[in-house]
């Protein structure tokens, strides 16, 4: 019979090669497990134990649990499945390698096709005879991979909304001290500072504000437009630098000028903060202040542009937005 045309067969169907007939199952099939009923039951069992860790450690995660909790859970849920995967392979694998002893001689087509679907079918009697196994193993996966997302979802933190582009100043809001005292019109000295930050907010990041006063009367014109944000001669200014986000906590009383210690940029506080020097991209926001009738510092509204550093925020140092 040609080569061409010598009979082959389906994986796990006996072969006629030269009057003889080949086993469907040889010893390539063998696993090195005495009994392989036990030693699946000993994978299942990990696996199982590594699910469980997984979700406990997920759990613990998410509720904040204490450190030693976090890493008891991951550890024992990591070497479990790591046990299960080396023990499954060791004990529950077709053996090998397997050698046959013949003389050198040309293969014919049929045997080529022999080779390959015996040896596809090692791994497919391997994982297809353990389904159960295998079906346990993609859960504890999943489960390790649902909380491998955990810092993804819960570790941003909340979802920032308007808090990028808005803080806790409003209309008529006090301008209170980090003691919460509220500030007098007759409280500063010329060239004092002192931080303000609205009653409802007091320490807040996002609403500190830093207060300054330039003269001892008189509105205080920092560009045109906001004749009337600087009564009594005071100023206020965002503390948040629109570098990095660093506090703005330096005023040098000679130049009139803000500064901030981290990377040094200069703001120049009659200029409408705009910075003089270093790397904030634009000036520090202007807080409009009134003072009502009892003499105590106010907010008009809140800052008319966004505060701290610009990544979000692209446009010019005038831009307002409602």
């Amino acid at each position: 019979m040609p080569e061409d045309r010598e009979p082959t067969a389906a994986p796990g169907q006996a072969v006629r090669h030269e009057g003889a007939r080949l086993p469907a199952r040889g010893p390539q099939f063998e696993v090195a497990a005495r009994n392989p009923r036990r030693a699946e039951g000993v994978v299942a069992v990990a696996f199982g134990a590594s699910l469980l860790s997984f979700a406990a450690f997920g759990g613990a995660y998410w509720t904040n649990a204490d450190n030693f909790v976090l890493g008891l859970t991951l550890g024992v849920a990591l070497a479990a499945f790591g046990f299960a995967l080396t023990y499954w392979g060791k004990y529950l694998m077709p053996r090998g390698p397997f050698e046959e002893s013949r003389p050198m001689m040309a293969t014919t087509r049929a045997e080529r096709e022999e080779m390959v679907a015996d040896f596809a079918l090692r791994g497919k009697v391997a994982v297809e005879r353990r389904g159960f196994l295998a079906k346990l193993m993609a859960a504890a996966g999943a489960v390790l991979g649902i909380v491998v997302a955990f810092p993804l979802i819960r570790s941003l933190g909340p979802k920032p909304d308007q808090s990028l582009y808005h803080t806790k100043w409003r209309k008529g809001s006090r301008l209170t001290t980090i003691d919460g005292q509220f500030v007098h019109v007759d409280d500063l000295d010329v060239g004092g500072i002192v931080t303000v930050f609205p009653p409802d907010d007091i320490g807040g990041a996002f609403s500190q504000t830093i207060l300054l006063r330039i003269t001892q009367t008189g509105n205080v014109v920092t560009e045109p437009g906001r004749e009337t944000w600087g009564p009594d001669g005071y100023l206020a200014y965002s503390k948040v630098c629109t570098h990095a986000g660093c506090p703005v906590g330096l005023y040098e009383k000679l130049t009139q000028q803000l500064l901030c210690p981290c990377h040094q940029s200069l703001f120049n506080v009659l200029d409408g903060a705009f910075p003089v020097f270093g790397p904030a991209p634009r000036p520090l926001p202007q807080l409009p202040l009134y003072v009502d009738g009892e003499g105590y510092l106010r907010a008009q509204s809140d800052y008319l542009e966004p505060i701290g550093p610009g990544f979000w925020y692209r446009g010019g140092s005038n831009v307002m937005y409602k």
